[in-house]
């Protein structure tokens, strides 16, 4: 039964494997028979009726199957690379030769020679006067096309591969093990009242499908079992938390109020819901696990000061983590302007150095009621004291789980909130953070002035400058943002040390260019900051380093060079950085002329401010591992992850799991489900979700 999905795939399979071949599949994550069968196709192929050959550039890669009749060393300038010309087995009236080359791959040329015949998958595309297809996906074949086997006359499954294994001995193995696949040696985990599919019947048809159609309903049941796990795990460690014992931290509300009052402003219904929310969870004696996800210039910040001053009120010390010093900084200003008239002590902690250790905490020498710092807070040294009972960690995705973990550890179980300005797709706020509490701020202040979003190529430089000056001499400041720091020969891109120049030498002396990196130390980044606060500097060259919490209001345009290089959410971060003062503003992304897809892309933030809806755009392009960083995830290795996109699909699993708890609370998840990865294994993984 279950012994059979934990055999060895060495052990049981029929054709004798190499030890290059056996790593290679262990790289892969297939080491038994189960690991096999969730090695799920990335696509499919239709091998029984192939295309015809091409005769102009597609936008689309097509399947061909046809004869190598000349092969071909070939240089282009100091390139050196290989190529065959294939032709069709059965050649139509228009169907001409296509050109397949391999540049810097001379293991290639050993494998291909005149007269085989091979499958192949690639987009056409005009070089010269020829067609050509450039590092094509290719199999060679030894049947007749039309001919039924394990790897043609069929929907053939295509396989993610590493060096050492290729194709076809990877489709025959799973193709033997779904041959022995049965609903008795493959039991379902899914119960019926959720589908009526079983999981045996949906491995066959993921794996060798009789239409291509039959693959979407297999892969989407394949994706609700592994979603359902996932909620199993996350909502019982969300009970298991629930269930400690926790303190209450939260005081009266007067000093609350007292803050409110020196405001001249109203928060926003938005915020009025959130400290609402996040007041309850304050007052249990039950610790608060909570997400606070707002848009860029939502106002999460007045929600944290919120949250403190109710904890402070209690008697309580409370922390805020930053994940860089300017933005700690920041902070640490702001508090200082809205708390000190209270009579509240904010201190901070950065990892500033003296030969002595860390410098001293910049407040008085009583213990701070507030304490603000970076990941220096996690150091035994820092003054957290013993009754540390709110920890806020803002943008919380730039840290790992065991630095959170860390801090949490100060105090005596002290209640948790953690913030984003990068706005979540609900189907990964579900999956991610299915265990926290949700607060969502969808609302910007009153008085935000309005953001012009334009895609341009970036041989408008000129323009840019011009328009830059027009802006300077109103009174307004500007950021110019690039990747790098320094110049890369190898990714040929723009660099932030090199820009700095250039636009000094553009803009001439009238007008004052700072620059602003990673690589400067704490003291020198302030010094830049102050003087672009101030208005001393009116147009910023900066890297990323100031994606989050830089707040300058009068900084009304910013340019972004090989904006395409970015993913939307970062762009959508960047842009966050003006439209925080009345002035209208401007984002200007800067493309690389040429870059294939870049204005499809870029033209999605020109159409929407909306951070949920680039959120979800950005989730659909790239997925969540690139889009969250795969580090910090905190997702199991997905097989199927896909359907995240799927609300309804991550909907259905989360309402599985908790009728599956309800029918039973006392659930032990079994060892070993049959699948790549058993739910012991996945609970480990998820305990870096928190």
């Amino acid at each position: 039964m279950a012994d059979w999905l934990t055999t060895p795939i060495n052990q049981w399979a029929s054709v004798s494997l190499t030890e290059k071949q056996r790593s290679a599949l262990a790289s892969l994550g297939c080491h038994t028979v189960g690991d096999l069968l969730l090695h799920v196709p990335r696509r499919y192929e239709d091998r029984v009726r192939f295309e015809s050959f091409p005769n102009q550039p597609m936008d689309r890669a097509v399947c061909l199957c046809g004869i190598i009749t000349d092969t071909q060393k070939r240089f282009a300038g100091r390139r050196r690379f290989f190529e065959i010309k294939l032709e069709s087995l059965d050649p139509g009236p228009f169907d001409g030769p296509l050109i397949c080359r391999w540049f810097g791959l001379p293991s290639v040329q050993n494998q291909l020679a005149v007269g085989q015949q091979m499958v192949l998958y690639g987009k056409p595309k005009l070089s010269g006067q020829r067609l050509v297809i450039d590092h094509p996906e290719f199999e060679l074949v030894d049947e007749p096309p039309n001919e039924a086997s394990v790897h043609l006359g069929r929907i053939a499954p295509v396989y993610a591969l590493t060096s050492g294994v290729n194709q076809r001995t990877v489709r025959e193995l799973i193709y033997q093990a779904c041959q022995e696949v049965t609903v008795e040696i493959v039991p379902d985990i899914l119960p019926r009242s959720v589908t009526s599919a079983t999981r045996a019947e949906m491995l066959q048809q993921v794996h060798f499908p009789e239409a291509v159609e039959e693959t979407s309903p297999a892969r989407r049941y394949l994706a609700l079992e592994e979603f359902v796990q996932i909620q199993l795990t996350i909502l019982a460690r969300r009970e298991d938390y629930r269930k400690q014992q926790g303190i209450k931290h939260c005081g009266s509300g007067e000093l609350l109020e007292k803050f409110y009052q020196t405001l001249s402003f109203s928060p926003t219904g938005a915020q009025a819901r959130a400290v609402e929310e996040i007041r309850e969870d304050l007052e249990r004696p039950v610790p608060m696990n909570r997400l606070l996800q707002g848009d860029v210039g939502s106002g999460k910040t007045l929600v944290a000061i919120s949250a403190m001053l109710l904890a402070v009120e209690d008697g309580y010390q409370a922390a805020l983590m930053a994940p860089t010093q300017i933005l700690a900084e920041q902070h640490y200003q702001v508090f200082l302007r809205w708390l000190e008239p209270l009579g509240v002590r904010v201190s901070l902690r950065t990892a500033e150095r003296s030969e002595d250790g860390f410098l001293p905490l910049l407040a008085g020498s009583e213990e701070p009621q507030i304490l603000i710092g970076t990941h220096a807070l996690l150091y035994d040294k820092v003054e957290v004291g013993e009754k540390l009972g709110l920890v806020i960690v803002d943008e919380q995705h730039k840290f790992g789980v065991l630095q959170r973990g860390k801090l949490m550890e100060r105090g005596t179980l002290p209640d948790i909130l953690v913030m984003t300005a990068t706005p979540i797709p609900r189907t990964l706020t579900m999956t991610l953070y299915g265990d926290l509490d949700v607060s969502v701020l969808n609302e910007l202040p009153k008085g935000r002035g309005k953001i012009i979003t334009i895609v341009r190529s970036a041989n408008k430089t000129p323009d840019a400058a011009k328009f830059l000056w027009e802006q300077v001499a109103e009174g307004r400041q500007a950021y110019i943002v690039y990747p790098l720091i320094d110049e890369s020969e190898k990714l040929k891109l723009s660099s932030a040390k090199q820009a700095f120049d250039e636009w000094q030498e553009r803009l001439g002396n009238d007008i004052t260019v700072g620059l602003l990196h990673g690589k400067l130390s704490g003291e020198e980044k302030d010094a830049v900051m102050e003087k672009f606060r101030s208005n001393k500097v009116q147009i910023l060259v900066s890297t990323t380093v100031i994606e989050v919490g830089v707040d300058v209001p009068n900084a009304n345009t910013m340019i972004i060079y090989h904006a395409e290089r970015f993913g939307l959410a970062q762009l959508h971060q960047l842009r966050g950085r003006i439209g925080r003062g009345e002035h209208k503003s401007y984002c200007v992304l800067m493309h690389t002329p040429k870059h294939e897809g870049a204005e499809e892309k870029l033209a999605i933030l020109a159409e929407t401010r909306d951070g949920f809806k680039i959120a979800e755009a950005d989730l659909s392009r790239r997925g969540p591992g690139d889009v969250l960083g795969t580090a910090q995830s905190g997702l199991p290795d997905l097989r199927l992850a896909e359907f995240l996109t799927d609300a309804e699909l991550v909907q259905q699993a989360r309402d599985a799991a908790k009728d599956i708890l309800v029918a039973d609370p006392r659930l032990e998840l079994p060892e070993h489900s049959g699948l790549k990865t058993s739910i012991s294994q996945r609970q480990g993984a998820l305990a870096n979700v928190s």
